[in-house]
C-alpha cells in the first residue's frame, strides 16, 4: 500500500514546549475527525527547539484538502498558534 507522508519541520520557544505537547492531543483529535485521509502522525523533538512532525495520509488529494483547511478547528488551531517558525514542508511517498 502506497501512502503520503507530510514531513513539517517547525520551531518552537523552548518554554512553551509544555504547551505544545499539551495542545496535541487535541491537534489530533481534530485532524481524526475532520480530516478525510488522515492515518496518523509522529512528533520528532529535534535539536535547537525544532520538532519534525510526521503525517500520514492516505492520498496527495487528501493532505491537499487538509492544508487547504488550515486551523480550521479549535483544537488544530491552538497547536499550530504555538509554532514560532515553519522551517520546511515537504510532501513525500511510503511504498
Amino acid at each position: 500500500m502506497t501512502m503520503t507522508v507530510e514531513l513539517t519541520r517547525f520551531r518552537v520557544a523552548p518554554e512553551r514546549t509544555a504547551e505544545l505537547l499539551a495542545a496535541r492531543p487535541g491537534m489530533l483529535a481534530g485532524f481524526r475527525s475532520g480530516r478525510d485521509g488522515f492515518l496518523g502522525a509522529r512528533l520528532v523533538r529535534l535539536p535547537g527547539g525544532e520538532w519534525l512532525d510526521i503525517v500520514e495520509w492516505r492520498s496527495p488529494a487528501q493532505l491537499a484538502a487538509s492544508r487547504a483547511k488550515g486551523g480550521d478547528l479549535p483544537g488544530i488551531r491552538a497547536f499550530f498558534d504555538l509554532i514560532d517558525e515553519l522551517v520546511s514542508s515537504e510532501e513525500g511517498e511510503l511504498t
